[in-house]
């Protein structure tokens, strides 16, 4: 009797948008363009949440580690190698460049697994970069919160919605450069929506 293993095809991972997102020029074709998206490929993400009493000493736990003081309002924080983004009450996410080889709760569990839940998120979500000049005109036709730099600054968070999709954003730099977390199942929406909003300022993928 044949293995199963040998009939069974090999999982590849893909993102939600492949096949759905073409590098290059759309929308607008003259001119410089005005906004620019690149997807994020191979994150690692995971949400911590204290347990109950825990939140202090998690904290401090979180500094010994990793040198950081994880933000207690809606803020990233980063080093070298991993951020941390509050997410509510007592929750942060924590992202790292590449996917661990074995798992975020693997890679966070030492330092933190007896003060918190950790919970492995890296393919639950897409990663989308959104920069250029007119990036926060797009993003204003859909977005629930103000973008302007004297409200939303460098390293800012929020939780929020963007065309009724329920996104986290976070702004990396004043160029500006905006980081977004789609849920994996409305990806296909928001870039979508993304796209046609962009479109008459000239849209360049990466």
């Amino acid at each position: 009797m044949p293995d199963p293993a040998a009939l069974s095809p090999s999982a590849t991972a893909t993102t939600a948008l492949a096949g759905v997102v073409h590098g290059g020029r759309h929308g607008a074709a003259s001119g410089m363009p005005g906004v620019k998206i690149a997807e994020m490929h191979g994150i690692g993400l995971a949400r911590i949440t204290a347990r109950k009493g825990m939140r202090a000493a998690l904290i401090e736990a979180a500094q010994a580690a990793y040198a950081v003081e994880l933000p207690t309002t809606p803020r990233r924080v980063e080093t070298r190698d991993i951020s941390f983004m509050w997410d509510g009450p007592d929750q942060w996410l924590a992202q790292t460049p590449l996917t661990p080889a074995t798992s975020m709760e693997t890679l966070l569990a030492p330092e933190l697994v007896k003060l918190a839940a950790i919970v492995d998120q890296s393919h639950a979500c897409t990663f989308l970069r959104v920069s250029g000049p007119r990036a926060r005109d797009a993003l204003a036709k859909g977005l629930a919160i103000d973008l302007h730099p004297r409200a939303f600054a460098p390293l800012h968070v929020a939780r929020t919605s963007i065309a009724h999709i329920g996104v986290q954003i976070c702004k990396l730099d004043v160029l500006p450069t905006y980081e977004f977390l789609i849920p994996r199942s409305y990806s296909h929406s928001f870039w979508h929506w993304l796209q046609s909003s962009a479109a008459e300022y000239g849209l360049e993928v990466a």
